[in-house]
């Protein structure tokens, strides 16, 4: 007898408390940038950009029913990116710490779960229990590391702008996405 379609279990549904984004809080994966006074001198606390590798491009995302629950993630090699809603509203993203290995690595410890992106470079998956959701509120906007996995932004109202620094080309050559329903997993933000 033949079966057809999917025969996997459907996915368990993974609640994440959502932390607030701080930049004490949100290190690991970039910065939470903030309002600073006019004329205040170049330092750590502004954007730690990367866009060396592109024309930059800064443009206005418009995004509509991004409901709080996602079961892929993305991360950008080349690139630090820059997100913030316009406005200051609620927003939320669920992200993973960079995961990209260098090819000496993978040749030092044959253990590694390492993958190669069709982009070129290898990494190694998010693994479940290293994803996490940050609550962004009022005039902040995130930079993501180079490689910071992210899904998002998600946000409750039905339509949502937010201004969008990364390269000309970023989601051509330089986009590669992790599905967790392949682990059996969706993950959804409970506020």
């Amino acid at each position: 007898m033949e079966v057809s379609g999917d025969s996997r279990p459907p996915p368990t549904m993974l609640k994440l408390k959502p932390i607030e984004a701080t930049p004490e809080s949100f290190v690991e994966f970039g910065q939470v940038i903030e309002a600073s006074p006019d004329g205040e001198e170049y330092g750590p606390w502004d954007a730690q950009l990367d866009l060396s590798r592109g024309i930059p491009r800064f443009y206005i995302m418009h995004l509509e029913d991004r409901p709080l629950e996602f079961s892929t993630i993305t991360h950008h090699a080349s690139v630090t990116q820059c997100l913030g809603a316009i406005g200051g509203n609620v927003w939320y993203l669920g992200v993973a710490k960079p995961s990209i290995v260098d090819s000496s690595e993978i040749k030092a410890d044959k253990a590694l779960n390492v993958a190669r992106s069709h982009c070129g470079h290898f990494y190694i998956p998010p693994a479940i229990d290293d994803v996490h959701v940050f609550r962004i509120a009022g005039p902040k906007f995130l930079k993501l590391n180079c490689g910071t996995w992210h899904a998002g932004p998600l946000f409750k109202s039905d339509a949502l702008d937010f201004y969008n620094l990364e390269l000309s080309n970023t989601n051509v050559v330089d986009h590669t996405k992790h599905d967790f329903e392949e682990d059996g997993v969706v993950f959804q933000i409970d506020e």
